[in-house]
């Protein structure tokens, strides 16, 4: 949880979203611009960076192990990287708050470092599952203490050789395949890690950028041991995921017409997109261009009628962390949703499951859990009082859901909106949302 005093959004029911919109950088690549270019040789420059307290985590724990950091400022920040094997063990551990992003992957960077390492984080950080990938690191050598139930904090031992290796995911996980991937720059041989289904392929762009040879041959990439970085510029597109709450929003409320600026349109990412078009929606793909090696566009959303749908598992891995906000609009939509595939929902910072389907039925929404899935009965949303968990998804899609009730929403904890989306309530109130933020009693 985010330190302070917590925090609940009101936002009024109804009204429509209007105009262009530019929400913040994407937090996945903030994240590995500032890994890698603290590992790159040379001077990386960084526009476009979310000033976000997840990536701010990832930035200070860099900054603790001796990478000069300028800014962020305006989005920029400059990386003064020091090479493969330039860090230094840090003074204490390494807070990493909200980010679970942050621990997997530099799990598998620090498997390779000289000196231990120990990775702490909040309290639904320290909730969160990394057998995922301390066992993997472990079959490559890697020696990686977990809590008794294989959670945090991380105590990773410094020193050992690592072995390059073949590894077939059971699960699609791009965090898992990102930390086996850095843990393989230290390893001697070669990584090769076969994904189950196509996850967000950020990491292979970015070493490719930084002059890292990656192969990728179809559900498989492989890197070799032993390589350089060399420093580059990054140019951060809009994060498709905080864009997902506007687009929602646009879809459902009535006289809504938005234009999303400069979204990162990565084909691992854009799941979401072909999911709410299989459900009606009016999405236009406008001015598509590339950015810094990731494809970018502008995202044109109208309002319109919503149908339910089947939901393919095929798109579940590529809409992963969006399926709050693709709930609000099966809440929205006519007749049922069904969503099956996607277990990995259940261990995210919370059982997003669990937790949409108890809000939506305080909605009045029938919404009923799976083991992996929910189906979703669209219907008439009722104002009510949710509680996010500490989830900053859960908390911006019930945001937009107020758009189509028929009373006031009051979303509770709602402090860790700031992990991701810094100025969320400043944004969504100036594109039409009545939202505002106040102290929870």
């Amino acid at each position: 949880m985010s330190s302070g005093e917590e925090i609940a959004f009101h936002v009024d029911p109804g009204g429509k979203l209007n105009g262009r919109i530019r929400v913040p950088g994407d937090k996945s690549i903030s994240h590995r611009a500032v890994m890698l270019g603290s590992l790159a040789e040379g001077v990386t420059e960084v526009t476009g960076f979310l000033n976000g307290e997840d990536c701010m985590a990832t930035l200070a724990a860099f900054r603790a192990m001796g990478v000069e950091i300028d800014g962020p400022e305006d989005g920029r920040l400059t990386v003064h990287g020091v090479g493969l094997h330039g860090l230094k063990a840090p003074a204490q551990a390494l807070d990493l708050g909200n980010s679970g992003t942050s621990m997997r992957l530099m799990a598998g960077l620090l498997a390779g470092q000289s000196f231990d390492t120990t990775l702490v984080g909040d309290a639904s950080l320290t909730r969160r599952p990394m057998r995922r990938v301390t066992e993997p690191l472990a079959a490559m050598g890697a020696r990686i203490d977990t809590a008794e139930s294989g959670t945090p904090p991380l105590r990773i031992h410094g020193g050992q050789p690592l072995r390059g290796m073949a590894y077939a995911m059971p699960v699609a996980s791009a965090q898992v395949k990102s930390s086996l991937l850095l843990a393989g720059l230290y390893a001697d041989g070669t990584t090769c890690i076969t994904e189950p289904a196509p996850t967000r392929d950020h990491t292979e762009r970015m070493l490719t950028g930084f002059g890292y040879p990656v192969t990728r041959t179809d559900d498989t990439v492989c890197l070799q041991g032993g390589g350089r970085l060399r420093a580059t510029r990054i140019d951060v597109p809009a994060d498709i995921s905080s864009a997902a709450f506007f687009l929602v929003g646009a879809c459902i409320a009535p006289g809504s017409d938005v234009v999303l600026e400069h979204v990162g349109m990565n084909p691992t990412r854009v799941g979401m997109i072909d999911i709410l078009r299989l459900m009606g929606a009016d999405i236009r793909v406008e001015n598509p261009r590339e950015a810094g090696g990731e494809p970018v566009a502008d995202l044109r959303i109208s309002s319109g009628v919503l149908r339910g749908v089947r939901i393919p598992e095929e798109l579940v891995p590529l809409a992963i962390d969006e399926f709050p906000a693709i709930f609000i609009a099966a809440a929205c939509a006519e007749g049922e949703t069904v969503l099956t595939g996607a277990e990995e929902l259940r261990v995210k910072e919370s059982d997003r499951i669990q937790v949409m389907a108890d809000g939506l039925v305080a909605c009045g929404i029938d919404a009923r859990p799976t083991p992996d899935g929910m189906r979703i009965r669209g219907g008439h949303l009722r104002g009510a009082t949710v509680d996010s968990h500490g989830d900053h998804r859960i908390a911006m899609s019930f945001a937009m859901a107020a758009l189509r009730s028929d009373g006031a929403m009051r979303i509770r904890n709602c402090a860790n909106v700031n992990t991701s989306f810094p100025g969320f309530v400043e944004l969504a109130a100036g594109a039409g949302l009545g939202i505002r933020q106040e102290a929870q009693s």
